[in-house]
């Protein structure tokens, strides 16, 4: 079947009980104790940059946080994850989306030129699938296990109708005609995802580790995912992985191996991947961070499965910067923010056990 924008996020209304806490969007309310000040009260503009996978989220959490909050302004700059960290290192952010939190040697590091400290905030906001989309005329979905995926962007399989695509597909009529891989050209958490997978699962075929960057040259680049979006649209034969939220009109969809089954790309599937993922260890108290391990997806699960991030300070120097932010996260981690997303995106809420979690570490963002 074609995939359509409402296909993509049917799925959402089997998990929407995940998310039944949390503030309502036209009233970002205060948790008991918190110095974060009413709606009411709300001034100033608060810029931020990073993830491109976050684009339909966020113009969704700032069109209702702003329509909330008259007297605030949220600037999202969709620049792409590895960017966005660049600018929360060298102070050019109040905070930024990343779908890759800073991993431990970038915390000891430190020097986050944004915060007047070292101690950071990092909450999980917004979980999607990693998609694999292709086209290809006259079929319009395939099954494919990891090691196929790896060969295929590994530049190891050349046609679509090489041996281990055909083997997988009997029926599917498949054209001797080049494979177009797209991958990102940018620095991009969503490359950081696809690449974790892929070294996963399938080690002696994708030989690199996990990386931002693509680590090979090899097949079709472009930047961010809007990017990938267009080069799938326009050029035949080709294939990329991109955020479940953008997937071009029309274009075919990969069913990925999981276990013992092949599973389409859906909220549901990539949630129940995260669901069962423990959090990271030795991280501080305002730094909540999945370690998903996508070799150990269950049957069901869908294996390439995005956790983006918020990223802020815990200290800033301008105090009403640190209250916009502080109620800017709250609100997009309530059951309505995310519900939010999830219509404008297809991506899962988080669960009541993450959203505490989360609240936690944003309560920590000091106001005065």
């Amino acid at each position: 079947m074609k995939i359509s924008r409402i296909a993509r996020i049917s799925a959402i209304g089997a998990i929407a009980a995940l998310a039944l806490a949390g503030c309502a969007a036209n009233e970002p309310s205060t948790p008991a104790g918190s110095d974060a000040p009413s709606a009411s009260t709300l001034e100033g503009t608060i810029k931020a940059t990073g993830a491109s996978s976050q684009t339909a989220a966020q113009e969704a959490w700032t069109k209702a946080f702003q329509e909330a909050n008259t007297g605030a302004t949220v600037v999202y700059e969709p620049t792409g994850s590895g960017t966005g960290r660049e600018n929360f290192l060298s102070g050019a952010s109040n905070f930024i989306g990343s779908d890759r939190a800073f991993n431990d040697e970038e915390i000891a590091a430190g020097g986050f030129k944004t915060c007047t400290a070292d101690d950071i905030v990092e909450v999980p906001v917004y979980i999607s699938p990693v998609a694999l989309a292709f086209n290809l005329e006259g079929v319009e979905t395939l099954n494919l296990d990891a090691t196929t995926i790896a060969s295929i962007f590994a530049g190891k399989i050349a046609k679509w109708n090489d041996p281990a695509i055909a083997a997988l597909n009997p029926d599917a009529k498949l054209p001797d005609a080049p494979v177009a891989p797209v991958h990102r050209s940018d620095k991009s958490g969503t490359t950081g995802t696809f690449t974790a997978y892929l070294h996963a699962t399938a080690p002696d075929v994708w030989t690199w580790e996990d990386d931002d960057t693509w680590p090979i040259q090899s097949g079709e680049s472009a930047q961010q995912t809007s990017g990938v979006a267009q080069a799938i649209s326009a050029g035949a034969g080709t294939i990329g992985y991109l955020d479940a939220s953008q997937i071009p009109d029309g274009a075919g969809q990969v069913h990925v191996k999981s276990g013992d089954d092949f599973v389409a790309y859906s909220a549901e599937a990539a949630a129940a991947l995260v669901e069962s993922a423990p959090l990271a260890t030795g991280r501080g108290e305002s730094d909540i961070v999945f370690d998903v391990d996508p070799a150990s997806a269950a049957s069901g699960s869908y294996p390439i499965a995005l956790v983006s991030y918020a990223i802020g300070c815990v200290n800033y120097e301008d105090k009403n910067i640190a209250t916009l932010v502080k109620s800017y996260f709250e609100y997009i981690i309530s059951a309505d923010g995310q519900k939010a997303a999830a219509d404008n995106a297809g991506s899962a809420p988080i669960s009541d056990a993450v959203r505490e979690k989360a609240q936690a570490a944003i309560d920590r963002i000091v106001t005065k």
